[in-house]
């Protein structure tokens, strides 16, 4: 992809970026090794909004390693080993390591991110499909994916957590902003969430759920321990604990909201240690035998 002096003018860019440009490649230049040349000048964000205005392209960089200041890469990054940027990385598609992946301010991907060890940054995480790790994700700021994100191990979050697909966690889930997952949550751990968590489908715990807020699910919740919430607490289905559910002082717990009353015996169960004060809905069912 050629892009020309005009080309880029009529994408309105801003005028410090323009005279670089003008500067730099007035007669045009390839796509990516533009957005090469901005990043080798410091030009970072520069990049990242080239590469916002004029998408993704098929092209795959294959190479053992990455260890770099930041990377701006239109097409796919195929890393055989570990990927270690101080600022961004970003590519138009996927990002695959075999290794792990750590960045300083921003992980972006158009499609998928895999990785073979771990996943850290000390800003946001984003991708437009899904997020699979061997090991386990520490993000200082946001998740966002609109696929699924799996972890073998925890997933630590610095701010909101949000995707579009199922959340699997095999150890323990922290979230110190919203949690918002378009279908199911399985943490083999715990969840410990100091914002809201709600699921369009269901939530099922290994051990206990604490959130600091409300906490909802559309199916069913169930914990290993106890499910607490200082919100309300809503499931559309049943409710299971071994130990308490606990909603917040003033709110009430629900279940079966979208479960026909005639129905509730079967499909809207609450089962907890000690019958939950304020159950507002659902078929109290006593505690859980296994």
């Amino acid at each position: 992809m050629d892009l020309t002096k005009n080309f880029v003018k009529n994408k309105r860019p801003c005028a410090d970026g323009f005279r670089w440009f003008l500067r730099n490649h007035a007669d045009g230049s390839d796509y990516q090794p533009l957005l090469n040349a901005l990043v080798d000048a410091g030009r970072v964000e520069d990049a990242c909004w080239l590469l916002t205005q004029f998408g993704p392209t098929d092209e795959v960089l294959q190479v053992d390693a990455i260890d770099a200041e930041a990377m701006v890469f239109a097409g796919t990054l195929e890393v055989q080993g570990n990927i270690e940027v101080t600022t961004v990385l970003r590519a138009g598609r996927s990002i695959r390591a075999g290794g792990g992946i750590r960045a300083g301010k921003a992980i972006v991907a158009g499609e998928d991110i895999q990785a073979g060890g771990s996943i850290r940054c000390d800003g946001t995480l984003e991708a437009g499909g899904d997020i699979k790790v061997a090991w386990g994700i520490e993000v200082e700021d946001a998740i966002r994916s609109g696929g699924d994100v799996r972890a073998e191990w925890e997933v630590l979050c610095g701010a909101g957590l949000t995707l579009d697909g199922n959340l699997m966690v095999g150890q323990d889930l922290l979230s110190k902003g919203a949690l918002r997952c378009g279908k199911s949550i399985r943490v083999n751990g715990a969840i410990t969430a100091h914002d809201s968590v709600w699921a369009g489908n269901g939530i099922a715990c290994g051990a206990t759920i604490l959130c600091d807020s409300h906490l909802e699910a559309n199916w069913g919740i169930k914990a290993g321990h106890a499910i607490v919430a200082k919100g309300s607490i809503k499931a559309g289905e049943s409710l299971q604990a071994q130990e308490e559910i606990q909603a917040g002082e003033g709110y009430g717990v629900y279940a079966g909201l979208v479960v026909q009353l005639e129905a509730w015996e079967a499909s809207a169960q609450v089962h907890a240690s000690s019958k939950p004060q304020r159950l507002m809905s659902g078929w109290w069912g006593g505690a859980c035998l296994v």
